[in-house]
């Protein structure tokens, strides 16, 4: 298993990315579309653990942005595939995306959020020095609609 970044998805590894996404929200369906901009989007990096035939056994994007309080980055859809668990593939990934920050990036505060009841994600995360925040997080969810197009 290599962990590499990706700019480009073969059909077999859009599949892989769509069951991993469903794996993070159940019923979710990810366009082949959608993961073509992600893996292209400037400031947007999709990390994989690849196997030896190139399938995906898991993946986490780090999303870089400037801030005037700095630079900052999210890690995001860290997911590792049911068949794969237990073989650290998600700590290695995460360990993957911080050696990359810390060596492409500079300066920058890793940020990532993960629902209470993930214990084993939140164990993990905090295994790869993520410190828990004691802050609120809001979402809005602004969707296009005919009228505004």
């Amino acid at each position: 298993m290599e962990i590499v970044q990706l700019y480009s998805l073969t059909e077999a590894q859009v599949r892989d990315v769509q069951a991993l996404m469903g794996e993070l929200v159940p019923g979710m369906e990810v366009a082949t579309e959608a993961l073509e901009r992600v893996v292209k989007a400037p400031g947007t990096h999709f990390f994989a653990a690849v196997d030896e035939a190139g399938r995906i056994a898991g993946c986490a994007t780090l999303c870089v942005f400037e801030t005037p309080t700095g630079r900052k980055a999210h890690v995001e859809d860290v997911v590792v595939s049911p068949a794969c668990r237990g073989q650290h593939i998600g700590k290695r990934l995460l360990e993957h995306v911080i050696a990359f920050a810390r060596r492409a990036l500079g300066d920058v505060d890793l940020h990532l959020t993960s629902q209470p009841h993930r214990a084993a994600a939140n164990t993990l995360y905090r295994s790869v020095g993520f410190v828990r925040r004691e802050t609120n997080v809001y979402k809005l969810g602004i969707r296009a609609s005919k009228e505004n197009l």
